[in-house]
């Protein structure tokens, strides 16, 4: 207690212990770098090398090195926020697959500085985004599984904003997308049904307004090489599959190879063959698409046709960075393979 001129007491302010700021130059020396170097990388540079890269991105961990954000943007003139937009938000929680998407994007996003921005689709989403693209709140957008009738994709396009597809776009597009060999994976499954033994073998199909369920149904009907093949069309969910597997069994009674061209439409079908006696694999084996948790919940496990979901995001994370950090960026397209995973349905 101290006692001023008057004879009254006081305390005396007590100088803050709140951690000192980390600087930038002490992330530069933590990971053996120019303050220069790490500047770039703090500001999403895309020509540093990618050792570099993650030594700087180590040493921001370790440090606990936290950027400023509004003095970063003013130099790059970026909002530092990407918006991830995804289907309506009932098939988003009833499905596996998104929750992956946004694990693997999150990879690449979380660690670079730059907000996420979560976003599912419809006429008001999309005049939003335009709008946070055009006031600079925005850098770019990753579209996952965009209705091929939606505008959106071509208006993000013709207006040069920064925008990465998470698949083939159905129609001509000169867009940056990120997909599997949907026609490869398919024809994996249309292979292990033959090798089996099996031939009454059909398909419950994704919807054909898509690429995915365009090119999974080429892709099992050209392997499978039978101009007899059922199929019915799904819409990739467990409701569809139940429905399709029903009509095929009242229609093709000797069945015994399914091809669902999702997991979850897997998962609806071997519910029906439960339920009219059919076993699994003995009587029919079923294959399906995804390797999602959906596969590991059947009884009995899925062997399924596994798409690298988390690294596919990831690629769509870094191709959008790559656009935002230049602008003059070309167009591409990355690729990846499929791996047909072997469990207790066939």
């Amino acid at each position: 207690m101290t006692v001023d001129d008057r004879g009254r007491g006081y305390k005396e302010a007590v100088p803050s212990s709140s951690p000192r700021r980390i600087t930038l130059e002490e992330v530069a020396k933590v990971a053996g770098v120019s303050r220069a170097t790490a500047s770039r990388v703090v500001n999403g540079v895309p020509s540093v090398d990618e050792t570099i890269r993650e030594a700087v991105q180590r040493a921001i961990a370790d440090t606990g090195y936290l950027p400023n954000l509004a003095a970063r943007s003013l130099v790059t003139r970026r909002a530092d926020a990407v918006a991830l937009v995804l289907p309506e938000e009932d098939r988003m929680l009833g499905d596996p697959f998104f929750g992956r998407v946004v694990r693997g994007v999150m990879t690449v996003i979380g660690r670079s500085g730059v907000h996420l921005v979560l976003m599912t689709t419809g006429a008001t989403t999309r005049s939003q985004v335009v709008s946070d693209l055009r006031r600079g709140r925005l850098d770019g957008v990753i579209l996952i599984h965009t209705d091929p009738f939606d505008p959106l994709p071509r208006l993000l396009v013709e207006s040069r904003f920064p925008v990465v597809l998470s698949s083939r776009p159905t129609q001509p597009l000169p867009i940056t997308y990120v997909d599997v060999n949907q026609t490869e994976g398919a024809a994996l499954a249309a292979r292990h049904l033959r090798a089996l033994g099996r031939h009454h073998v059909a398909t419950i199909a994704g919807p054909q307004h898509t690429s995915a369920g365009q090119d999974r149904l080429t892709g099992f009907r050209d392997a499978l090489a039978d101009p007899e093949m059922a199929w019915v069309e799904g819409d990739f969910t467990r409701e569809s599959g139940t429905a399709g597997m029903a009509a095929l069994l009242s229609r093709h009674p000797l069945l015994d190879g399914v091809f669902a061209a999702s997991d979850l439409m897997a998962q609806g079908a071997l519910a029906v063959l439960r339920a009219r006696g059919r076993r699994v694999p003995r009587d029919v084996a079923v294959v399906g698409f995804d390797d999602s948790s959906a596969a590991l919940a059947c009884e009995p496990p899925l062997t399924t046709v596994r798409q690298p979901v988390e690294d596919m995001a990831a690629e769509m994370a870094r191709l959008l960075l790559r656009q935002i950090g230049n602008p003059e960026t070309p167009t591409s397209t990355a690729i990846f393979e499929p791996t047909l995973i072997l469990r207790d349905s066939t």
